[in-house]
């Protein structure tokens, strides 16, 4: 059973940092691509970032120069380092993977398999 357990949210005020955590399981036999989503109240999940199981990334423009994402294959985890955080960031963000050695989910109809979420409130 593939579980996806985000940790490290909470709140912090503007201009502070973050560092976001997914531990993933069950999915040792496969190569996969893993990212982040995140969803503010009244609005759709949105991608933030992603990185492929060799270590390729893709940001959002809002997070370039602010977010950082990166991966350890050996402890099947990956990390978002959240930065100059503004109020905007507030939202609830999701661990997302899609299999396949050159895949990465930039996509919520490409993810085949969401953590539970994470709350990052970040205040003015």
């Amino acid at each position: 059973q593939v579980q996806l357990v985000e940790s490290g949210g909470g709140s912090v005020q503007a201009g502070g940092s973050l560092r976001l955590a997914c531990a993933a399981s069950g999915l040792t036999s496969s190569a996969y691509g893993m990212g982040w989503f995140r969803q503010a109240p009244g609005k759709d999940r949105d991608f933030v970032a992603a990185i492929s199981w060799s270590g390729g990334r893709a940001y959002v423009d809002s997070v370039k120069g602010r977010f950082t994402i990166s991966r350890d294959n050996d402890k099947s985890t990956m990390y978002l380092q959240m930065n100059s955080l503004t109020p905007e960031d507030t939202a609830v963000y999701y661990c997302a993977a899609r299999l396949g050695i050159s895949n990465i989910p930039t996509m919520t109809s490409a993810v085949n398999y969401w953590g539970k979420g994470t709350l990052v409130t970040v205040s003015s």
